[in-house]
């Protein structure tokens, strides 16, 4: 077993992540005892080390408590691996991901279609092998991935295809319904319509513009998927980031946190046709961005973290004073969206999600903690100032879309006070550090988003460029989960449970 570092800051000592080699034949065997003893697995995904074509697949996995992330390293001894969604589901989409992209096969897959590529979509060598990609090819013929219907009642059953291209602005995604009068007794949806190779893009990047990459790979998460990237070069140079820097990317972090939390009510009061709410709930966005912008020039919080730290120092003047009047209007606001009951009637019931299910399939942040699964980043292994920033994390066991917008309310609060409680305490000093990794380190990050849990893993060549970037994403993980709370559901209430949910279609397919 040996160790990699991650998150280090002169908060405390970096937090170790434990690396062990793995036997392939040993794969299931070791998953089986790590999910007895308590552990989650987090994500998989596989590179070419040294700009081989063999590939290494990696598993990460979070134990909780005081035990540290542990990350397995395992190479193919034949011409596939042993899949490890029979034990844990959530790994499918990793999997026919990492088949999709890498050319690792797996096998007893449950689901052996492929997930990135479109339906006859064919590459002759793995997108991720070093180098300049092939063009994707297609076969005239496409197989269906869609279920046949049998039975006595099959005739009466519809097909709805909605999609990919949708009402609105919303992102591209097909969406294939089968259902009986009202009721859905299927749901499949294909995403990845305009997956962007995000990951394939940083191939040949130095780490210093990376981060440029980074903070474009979901725009309403910029400062959550700048800040993993960055801590993941910090972790594989031994960066320290300087006490003023880690605050001050915390506050970054809580004041994306809002903003994305207050849209949400607004879309989610939308859905349920909430009229007076949705424009509130927009109007306290528009608010939390006004701030954003006097604070660092930029309303989604763009151009400010670097490896090392900041780029520059904040303009922090008034932000407290906007901070309490946002504070002031929210309050009453979530307290008149708990008492309208025509609001409530439509959440309640809508889109349950047991906790077996949520820990089985993945679900994680708001997800997760609505059917009562008590995992925070920021307070499990803590990074940037969380450390010195305890809180209580937002529970609740109603499993619904309900229990989904009251977590998001009461981190709507939460994030006000850490915020507030970081202007009075924030430490003097520089917010930016020296951060050259070294050529063929390593190093991964993490960051509890608004949505959830995101990690980046990097690996760099030997002339210190990146070769490879992987990017765990919460709304990868989350779409995973959404359609076993469709099925067996009713159309009317489908807007509805999507929203609660807070999905991002380009945060899944990068």
């Amino acid at each position: 077993m040996s160790e990699i570092g991650a998150q280090a800051t002169t908060l405390d000592r970096p937090t170790r992540i434990a690396c062990t080699d793995v036997n392939s034949a040993d794969l299931r065997a070791h998953c089986q005892s790590a999910l007895a003893a308590g552990a989650r697995m987090q994500m998989a995904y596989a590179w070419f080390p040294d700009e081989s074509s063999h590939p290494e697949v990696r598993y990460l996995l979070h134990w909780g408590g005081e035990r540290p992330l542990h990350l397995w390293r395992c190479r193919p001894a034949g011409s596939a691996l042993p899949s490890l969604a029979p034990i844990s589901p959530l790994l499918s989409w990793y999997e026919r991901e990492i088949t999709d992209l890498c050319g690792v096969a797996f096998s007893d897959q449950p689901q052996p279609e492929p997930l990135v590529l479109l339906p006859g979509a064919h590459t002759a060598r793995p997108a991720l092998l070093p180098g300049l990609p092939e063009p994707v090819g297609y076969t005239p013929a496409m197989p269906s991935r869609l279920p046949q219907m049998s039975g006595p009642a099959s005739e009466d059953v519809q097909r709805l295809p909605f999609g990919p291209i949708r009402a609105d602005v919303l992102e591209s995604a097909q969406f294939d319904f089968y259902y009986l009068g009202e009721a859905i007794l299927h749901y499949q949806p294909q995403l990845f319509f305009k997956h962007r190779a995000m990951e394939k893009r940083f191939e040949g990047v130095t780490p210093s513009l990376g981060v440029v990459l980074a903070e474009r790979v979901s725009a309403v998460g910029g400062v959550a998927h700048a800040l993993a990237y960055c801590q993941a070069i910090e972790a594989a140079a031994l960066c320290e980031v300087p006490l003023r820097a880690a605050w001050l990317r915390s506050l970054l972090a809580e004041l994306e946190r809002l903003y994305n939390h207050m849209h949400y009510l607004g879309h989610l009061c939308h859905t349920t046709t909430l009229k007076v709410g949705e424009a509130q709930g927009k109007y306290l966005e528009e608010l939390a961005k006004q701030m954003n912008a006097r604070a660092t020039g930029s309303r989604l919080l763009r151009s400010l973290l670097v490896p090392g730290g900041l780029r520059r120092e904040l303009r922090l003047e008034g932000l407290l004073e906007a901070l309490e009047e946002i504070e002031r209007q929210y309050v009453p606001y979530a307290a008149l969206l708990e008492a309208s009951t025509s609001h409530l009637d439509r959440l309640n019931t809508t889109g349950e999600l047991s906790p077996q299910l949520a820990f089985d399939q993945g679900a994680t942040g708001p997800i997760e903690r609505a059917s009562g699964l008590d995992r925070d980043l920021r307070r499990d292994y803590p990074y940037a100032a969380y450390r010195e920033l305890p809180f209580e994390v937002a529970l609740k066991d109603g499993c619904d879309a309900h229990a989904r917008e009251q977590v998001r309310m009461a981190e709507i609060l939460q994030s006000i006070e850490l915020i507030r409680r970081i202007l009075r305490g924030l430490p003097p000093g520089p917010v930016r550090a020296s951060c050259e990794p070294r050529g063929g380190a390593e190093g991964i990050g993490w960051v509890e988003s608004p949505r959830g849990s995101l990690y980046y893993a990097v690996h760099l060549d030997r002339a210190g460029q990146l070769a490879r970037v992987k990017i765990k994403s919460p709304s990868f993980s989350n779409w995973r989960v959404f359609p076993f709370t469709v099925h067996d559901s009713n159309m009317m209430d489908y807007a509805i449970n999507e929203a609660s949910f807070g999905l991002t279609v380009a945060g899944c397919a990068r």
